[in-house]
């Protein structure tokens, strides 16, 4: 948070991981400081592989971190040295295996803090979730796992600030919609680069159809995802991708799904064609399932059958309050058949809801009692509204908020009803970027303004974008409260003082060949005590 801490773009990461021996590990451990984590990955009747041996690199996967705390972090990995393997299993038998980890305060490991072990597990693809405690609030720290002689590559971390402070500086990044058929993630190479304290990913983290493409990046396997085989391969693909990787090992990430991790506009029980059942609880229980094993989460946040707790708040001092909402587990089924729809009066039901009442109840009383100056909301789809027609009628997804209007209504009331300020919603799954007001009555632009909203494009759903297109032009003459629109890939960046919030949109010409460069295309300001866009240069 401050210019004490170490920029670490050159951290090494060793050619050949398994050049470490045992006894080196062991002497940067402290030796008998190693302590055999309580928390397992999971229960697992599987014996044992005390001292596994490996026909190649287990670590194919990647590294990564996540939901912060002062004193903490969550650090994962997935052991595969297979990753494509025809089971989903990644390679590994049917046997548990210890997986060591050490945390230092430095990129060479000198200065080991924490260490100990996880047990991976068949019955969790050997995924490792080690939560981790007793750090410094914050500060980067590096981190690394070994699993027989081999170890990982090398990851940063950086834990929030210490509750009850006022850090001078937050900066996030916040990224959704990787379709890996469509396009390289060349825009996670340059997130990579970027100098943040977190990344938020609100969603479609993968893509579950059968899609070939034309670039050569066609899915694996070659069918639509509804097992945990099919799911469990899907994520191995993505998470080979070098790109993805590097933008994991470099920052913590908070991650929530939205609807391709399990079916296109999916809806609580029901599938994106509003059809449930047996059949769809089962996919969805692989899905979730499936999502664990890859994320950096918690154990709060494992799946018990169908269910998944994913709504959260990780506070960064007294400067921001990030709350992660679900808006995919709870909500009503989607009005009027879905699509875009004229007059379509059920999306005015005010029995209907997206979040729930218990989540909406949390989610508000959280916004009132937080106190930070930015109150952020990681939202999956986008809650202004967005008019798709020219002219005097007015046309609406029904999958965004604008398909639950009288949810989005009691939601935005309760935020000015309790007096919250500095509200800012942040976005992703709608493929543009779009930065937009929010009104107490969108119909009004004379209404009060509410707080705003950064929507921020996908990294490679779409294929390559453009600058504008006609949906844009329409946009943005028919929803007066849109202050910038644009349909090029990418991802955002947020830098937030105690008295400015600033979005950097930064985009790539094209994904459908590797190696685009990234600029700004805009910057849009808001500032502390003024609800609503300031400035966009």
């Amino acid at each position: 948070m401050g210019s004490d801490i170490p920029h670490v773009p050159e951290v090494a990461v060793p050619a050949s991981p398994s050049t470490l021996d045992r006894r080196r590990f062991l002497a940067l451990t402290g030796g008998g400081a190693l302590t055999f984590a309580a928390a397992l990955a999971g229960f697992s009747a599987a014996p044992v592989r005390a001292s596994p041996v490996f026909r190649a690199n287990p670590f194919t996967l990647g590294v990564a971190s996540g939901d912060p705390v002062p004193d903490g972090v969550v650090l994962w990995t997935r052991l595969a040295p297979d990753p494509l393997a025809a089971d989903g299993l990644g390679g590994m038998a049917q046997r548990a295996v210890p997986v060591q980890w050490q945390v230092a305060r430095d990129p060479r490991f000198r200065q080991v803090e924490r260490a100990g072990v996880v047990r991976a597990t068949p019955e969790l693809a050997h995924s490792v979730h080690a939560e981790v405690g007793g750090l410094e609030p914050g500060r980067d720290y590096w981190y690394r796992f070994r699993a027989g002689s081999e170890l990982s590559p090398v990851g940063r971390t950086r834990t929030a600030p210490a509750a009850g402070t006022r850090p001078d500086q937050v900066r996030f990044a916040y990224a959704s919609c990787q379709n890996y058929a469509e396009g390289y993630f060349t825009a996670y190479r340059h997130l990579a680069e970027e100098d943040v304290d977190l990344v938020v990913h609100l969603g479609d983290y993968i893509y579950e159809g059968a899609n070939v493409g034309t670039i050569g990046r066609a899915h694996l396997p070659a069918v639509e995802c509804f097992s945990l085989t099919d799911y469990r391969i899907r994520y191995s693909q993505y998470k080979s991708d070098p790109d993805l990787q590097a933008a994991h090992a470099v920052a913590p990430w908070v991650v929530v799904l939205d609807d391709h991790e399990i079916d296109n506009n999916w809806a609580d029980d029901v599938d994106g064609g509003g059809v449930g059942g047996e059949v769809f609880r089962a996919r969805r229980i692989a899905a979730l399932k499936a999502y664990y094993e890859n994320m950096p989460l918690r154990r709060a946040s494992m799946p018990v059958g169908p269910d998944m707790q994913l709504y959260r708040r990780l506070r960064y001092g007294t400067l921001a309050d990030f709350n992660v909402v679900d808006t995919r587990q709870f909500r009503d089924d989607q009005a009027c058949g879905d699509g875009r729809q004229i007059d379509c009066a059920d999306r005015l039901d005010p029995a209907r809801t997206m979040l729930g009442d218990a989540q909406e109840a949390w989610l508000l009383d959280g916004l009132a009692d937080s106190p930070a100056t930015w109150k952020v909301m990681a939202n999956q789809i986008f809650m202004m509204q967005a008019d798709h027609e020219a002219g005097p009628v007015q046309a609406f997804g029904m999958d965004t908020w604008d398909g639950y209007a009288a949810a989005r209504t009691r939601l935005l009331d309760g935020v000015r009803e309790r007096g919250v300020g500095d509200f800012v919603v942040i976005t992703g799954d709608a493929h543009r970027s779009v930065a937009a007001d929010l009104k107490a009555n969108f119909d009004d632009p004379g209404s009060a303004t509410v707080g705003a909203e950064f929507l921020a494009t996908s990294v490679s759903a779409g294929g390559d974008g453009v600058d504008q297109d006609p949906l844009g032009g329409v946009w943005l003459a028919e929803n007066p409260h849109m202050k910038f629109h644009n349909v090029q890939r990418g991802y955002a960046t947020c830098t937030l003082t105690p008295d400015a919030w600033r979005t950097d949109y930064r985009v790539v010409p094209y994904v459908r060949e590797p190696g685009a460069p990234v600029s700004t295309r805009a910057s849009v300001h808001v500032e502390a005590g003024v609800p609503g866009i300031a400035e966009v240069s």
